[in-house]
């Protein structure tokens, strides 16, 4: 077993290695220059859509904007936001914290691109329900079928690693430690919670992680910022150090500047999976008239997951200092962060964070597995086996030990973001159309509201 681990490390090591992080980054840093820096500019007006009360409900599609933006949430935002931003630090140094924050600045481009695509080229199934993704983008608009079945078996199985069993064994380890409580009863609960909404289907996850994830987000966010002001005298130095620390290198892994890149880089995009394709699965399912409405909606989700959620724990764990404590492992070192700042309702703090974060991202990827799946086989009885299934392994991970598990989904992930940032690339002209369209419609609609409020005078 120590031999698979170790080899699927390295075959992981390799994947998510030098070239797809340039791919990754460079599609972004590629598609920001082509729509005019649009993740800045247009970021207004993405946040009116997201929350607006005047939801579009006429259009085709299952759930809200607001609804489709939770659900990429729910599925993102999880351990990588607490765990991950630990990790990215104790590799790359606190420098890490600020390439993991431009990571996620370009990736708001290449989200609102993948969720343009996946509406754009969305379909209704055998059940009236809409399906989309990269796999339907890449048949339909790119004429490469065979990379779209290859992105679907990749995420289908990946969702069993990174959106299942290492979620439910974070959570069961997590309230073993706090709480006492067996991983077997916790396994248990999940399976009941969890299994109740996902076999309900989107709508059911729509409507749960649109109360679930705004609930968990501003948890985690006010007590991000209520350690921020009472240690407010530590924030300068703290933002100082990771400046200093993003060009030097120092206390780096390898101690130098690649690494400190490598690390904040690869964690902010693996948190925020901008570019693996995941996101656009739930953007498809949006009631939208048009694919660029819905695209600025998909990229809030970068803002919140990677410019905010984990800016305040890569910031907390600096304030702290505990970064350079070489003994204090990743998986602890938020935790231990909180704690030192706050004292003893740290811990509890972190811990009811990633229990919300893994239990939503659980949700979430039961929702992208199964649109990989019916893609693969149509049928939906298909999408029942696999929704069972995915239920019932909720139970193995939070029971078992799932080192090579997590390995191969690393491997999986990584896997599904070649064929997905190809179809990107290749259908960069598609996603600057579509733009152009939205904003001569915004025009349009804001000349007819100007002429209507003269009327009315």
């Amino acid at each position: 077993m120590e031999k698979i681990e170790k080899f699927l490390g390295s075959i992981s090591n390799f994947v998510w290695g030098v070239p797809l992080i340039v791919l990754l980054v460079g599609t972004g840093i590629y598609l920001t220059f082509r729509l005019g820096f649009l993740q800045i500019r247009s970021l207004p007006y993405a946040l009116k859509l997201a929350f607006s009360r005047n939801q579009d409900k006429t259009s085709d599609g299952d759930i809200s904007h607001f609804q489709a933006l939770t659900t990429a949430s729910a599925a993102t935002i999880g351990t990588g936001n607490i765990v991950g931003v630990a990790t990215a630090i104790v590799l790359g140094g606190p420098g890490a914290v600020l390439w993991m924050w431009l990571a996620g600045l370009f990736g708001m481009a290449t989200k609102y691109g993948e969720a343009v695509l996946a509406v754009k080229y969305r379909v209704k199934d055998s059940q009236g329900n809409m399906a989309g993704g990269p796999m339907y983008y890449l048949e339909h608009g790119l004429k490469q079928k065979w990379l779209g079945v290859l992105f679907a078996v990749f995420g289908a199985l990946a969702a069993f690693g990174i959106g299942n069993g290492t979620q439910a064994k974070a959570v069961a380890d997590l309230m073993k430690s706090t709480f006492t409580i067996p991983t077997w009863v916790t396994g248990i609960a999940l399976v009941i919670f969890a299994g109740a909404v996902i076999l309900g289907g989107i709508k059911w996850i729509g409507r749960v992680t649109s109360f679930f994830v705004p609930f968990m987000a501003i948890f985690y966010i006010f007590a991000g910022l209520y350690v921020m002001i009472v240690n407010f005298h530590l924030v300068p130095d703290a933002i100082v150090t990771i400046f200093s620390h993003a060009f030097s290198g120092e206390a780096a892994l390898g101690g130098t500047v690649g690494a400190v890149i490598r690390y904040g880089v690869a964690r902010g995009l693996f948190s925020n999976e901008a570019g693996m394709g995941s996101a656009p699965i739930a953007a498809a399912a949006a009631k939208t008239d048009l694919p660029a409405r819905q695209a600025l909606v998909s990229m809030i989700q970068v803002l919140f997951d990677t410019l905010i959620i984990c800016f305040i724990t890569g910031i907390t764990i600096v304030m702290s200092g505990l970064w350079q404590d070489k003994s204090i492992a990743a998986g602890v070192l938020t935790s231990s962060a909180f704690e030192s700042l706050i004292g003893g309702a740290g811990p509890y703090i972190v811990t009811f964070g990633l229990l919300f974060f893994a239990t939503s991202t659980i949700l979430g990827w039961a929702y992208y597995g199964e649109k990989c799946f019916q893609y693969l086989f149509k049928s939906p009885t298909a999408i029942w086996i696999y929704r069972t299934i995915f239920v019932l392994f909720i139970f193995i991970g939070a029971t078992a030990s799932l080192n090579v598990v997590w390995s191969l989904a690393d491997i999986l992930n990584g896997l599904m973001a070649i064929p997905n940032l190809i179809g990107l690339i290749g259908l960069s002209g598609i996603i600057v159309m579509e733009t152009k369209r939205l904003q001569n419609k915004v025009k349009e609609e804001k000349a007819a509201e100007a002429s209507s409020k003269g009327a009315q005078l």
